[in-house]
């Protein structure tokens, strides 16, 4: 038996006056209650006015919802992060705000990460709200390219239907086991967004932890509900700043040493691609970013442990084999 004690929704909010509404009503039906936390991110909209109109005439058809208000946007890793700590359950499951869940969602999530406490987070299989037939995401992998990639999307969802261990889990629909964050950090604010899901879950990795997916837990999606398109200015050029601090801050000098070949390969395939796009100097601008991003928070790059080289090895083979994964498709 699943009780809503054990967990806490928490979703980070920017201007999404459009989609909160049917996220909420669709949690309100989970076969799990939970207590919900809307972290607003300084929006300028006028979403919460509205929300918390509606929820004030129709309350039965909304689970019970806090809302914190930050001042402004501080990003989805500190907006998490403030939602997390004011949680006091066992799990939090993160959520984005341009979601609708199925009923079984929260409790499916449960029931996975019940079966191993080496389990850190368990995501969702997320479709395409307006396409749901098919994947907007159903687990994220890194490769030694130096990409993060989520070989599902866009792929039929009957296809992906199998439980399986994943790289990390998308923060925009997985549940995560608290106390880890007590080991391991919380989400990197240094972030802001992109990528801040694939460092935690990256890291709890070196740590020894596990994350998965779980098709049986369903989460319809929109899909750049808040930043816009799939490929924009904004997107480019802080996913590649990211990623060049992730690789500093998680791989050890020899690690990167060893890769920096496919890292470079990597970098100049991205700069060939997004320049065809119309987003070259975006991406270049941000590999910029990237290194003055490295400059300013070197202090939280993760000390290598001779207790986690094994864990190290593990992740540098499937570094490699994801190569395969990414480039096959």
């Amino acid at each position: 038996m699943y009780t809503g004690e054990r967990v806490t929704i928490i979703i980070p909010n920017y201007n999404g006056a459009k989609y909160l509404d049917a996220c909420l009503r669709s949690l309100k039906k989970q076969t799990v209650t939970s207590k919900v936390i809307v972290v607003d991110n300084g929006s300028t909209d006028n979403g919460l006015e509205i929300l918390k109109n509606a929820m004030a005439k129709h309350a039965k058809a909304y689970p019970e919802v806090i809302i914190h208000e930050l001042s402004e946007n501080t990003g989805f890793a500190n907006a998490v992060n403030v939602g997390m700590k004011l949680a006091k359950t066992e799990y939090v499951l993160l959520l984005n705000n341009d979601t609708v869940s199925d009923e079984a969602m929260t409790e499916k999530l449960i029931k996975t990460a019940d079966h191993d406490k080496k389990i850190f987070s368990v995501q969702a299989k997320m479709l395409q709200l307006n396409n749901p037939d098919y994947i907007d995401d159903a687990g994220d992998y890194y490769c030694a390219l130096g990409w993060a990639f989520s070989p599902a999307r866009d792929k039929h969802k009957g296809r992906y239907n199998k439980k399986k261990t994943i790289t990390s889990a998308c923060a925009g629909a997985a549940i995560y086991r608290k106390s880890v964050f007590e080991e391991i950090g919380y989400f990197d604010e240094a972030h802001f967004c992109y990528l801040e899901d694939v460092d935690i879950g990256y890291r709890a990795r070196i740590f020894g932890y596990k994350n998965v997916f779980e098709p049986s837990a369903i989460v319809y999606h929109a899909g750049s509900g808040t930043s816009g398109s799939r490929y924009n200015v904004f997107k480019e050029e802080l996913t590649a700043a990211n990623n060049l601090y992730f690789i500093y801050k998680n791989m050890p000098f020899l690690q990167i040493i060893i890769n920096l070949p496919l890292i470079v390969t990597g970098i100049i395939i991205k700069q060939l691609y997004f320049s065809k796009k119309k987003l070259g100097r975006a991406y270049f601008k941000g590999l910029m970013s990237g290194i003055n991003k490295i400059i300013h928070n070197s202090n939280k790059k993760v000390a290598y442990s001779n207790t986690h080289f094994k864990n190290y090895a593990k992740l540098e083979l499937e570094l490699l084999v994801n190569c395969v994964r990414r480039l096959v498709g």
